[in-house]
């Protein structure tokens, strides 16, 4: 899915993506009904890769444990 006409907003080192209304890279339609197509949604963890890729993960336990044995190397 490609998506278009949407503004990133940046406060710090803190983003968010925005639509044409208020939730709808959420999975809100226009109407405040549910979609079932998202960008992301409240809880989702990304990872971002080499490449600049934000890759999802639900393996936030293990990721988390994995990047404090790497910052005590």
């Amino acid at each position: 899915m490609i998506w278009m006409d949407y503004s990133i907003h940046q406060a710090g080192p803190h983003f968010k993506v925005e639509g044409d209304w208020p939730g709808e890279v959420m999975g809100v339609a226009e109407d405040g009904t549910r979609k079932d197509n998202f960008l992301y949604k409240p809880g989702d963890v990304f990872i971002v890769d080499d490449s600049g890729w934000l890759r999802k993960t639900d393996e936030v336990n293990a990721l988390l444990l994995k990047h404090e044995s790497n910052k005590s190397e």
